[in-house]
């Protein structure tokens, strides 16, 4: 299983109707995922605003992800939490679902320490038998994980089997590849650096540009895999504009708003995220226009 996370795999919106998860347009969304040859799902990320899920919607959505799935690319389940006993709860869930591994964020708020850090990681890594790969997102988190700690748990617990590395910094994402195991998963939790991830030792992306362009996606990272890295590079900035329309506001306001703009979900989100603005609406279709994404 650690080799089935890798390529393009959607960080998938939750959708919403009148407040409710919208199961049907779940489904859909996800086959319309796995037609356009996406490498793998990930249900419950901070794209599938998580932080506003009940526990027993976090548990639905997992599962209705598995179920539609069945078995077609891997589901990784957004597990993590700030409180450790929580995360391993969800981690259980998960598990329970039929899920193929666990995304576990760095505990946000707490700004734990790195030690901190270890201790969390290694508690759920003890507590759950499953695949697991961490989230480093300093933006969101207010925390950085450091290359020595991963390659720590890295080396210590068997199914902490990866990282999305969402710092931006390819410095940082050098250091982890040199420092983990050489079968250590390094997916780029960045649209933008995807792509340079990939050239310097990761295997991947948790995108959310994918929610609205899987097939190029998966195409750009099928050509890296295959040794075309011209067709790589092209696809790369034929999409960069499209990565910078999905984070004009907080993610994913901008993302549900272009699905809903190409019919395929109702645009809305929890509080406190609300809907975009009226400009930024405007400058989204601009670039849908553009990639022929709507008429």
């Amino acid at each position: 299983m650690q080799k089935a996370f890798h390529g393009a795999i959607t960080a998938l919106v939750t959708p919403f109707t009148n407040g409710i998860f919208d199961e049907k347009r779940y489904r859909a969304l996800i086959d319309t995922q796995i037609a356009a040859g996406i490498h793998g799902l990930v249900p419950c990320g901070s794209t599938g605003e998580s932080a506003t899920l009940t526990h027993a919607e976090h548990e639905e959505v997992i599962r209705v992800c598995v179920d539609q799935v069945n078995k077609r690319v891997p589901v990784l389940a957004g597990a993590g939490s700030n409180n450790t006993t929580e995360a391993i709860a969800l981690t259980k869930i998960a598990k329970d679902a039929g899920a193929d591994g666990a995304l576990l964020i760095t505990p946000y708020y707490n700004k734990p320490t790195q030690e901190g850090l270890y201790q969390h990681y290694a508690s759920v890594a003890k507590a759950v038998d499953l695949p697991l790969i961490l989230y480093n997102v300093p933006g969101r988190t207010g925390c950085n994980m450091l290359p020595p700690v991963l390659a720590r748990l890295a080396k210590d617990f068997p199914t902490i089997i990866g990282v999305k590395e969402a710092t931006g910094n390819l410095a940082q994402g050098s250091e982890v590849i040199e420092q983990c195991p050489k079968d250590f998963l390094v997916l780029s939790g960045d649209d933008f650096t995807a792509l340079p991830l990939m050239c310097i030792g990761g295997v991947g992306v948790i995108s959310v540009t994918s929610n609205i362009c899987p097939k190029e996606m998966a195409a750009m990272c099928n050509a890296f895999e295959s040794g075309d890295l011209a067709k790589a590079v092209a696809l790369h900035h034929k999409l960069f504009a499209l990565h910078k329309a999905m984070f004009i506001e907080t993610n994913p306001v901008p993302v549900k708003k272009a699905l809903a703009f190409m019919g395929q979900i109702e645009s809305g989100v929890r509080l406190p995220l609300c809907e975009m603005t009226e400009q930024h609406c405007h400058d989204l279709r601009a670039v849908l226009k553009n990639y022929d994404l709507i008429a």
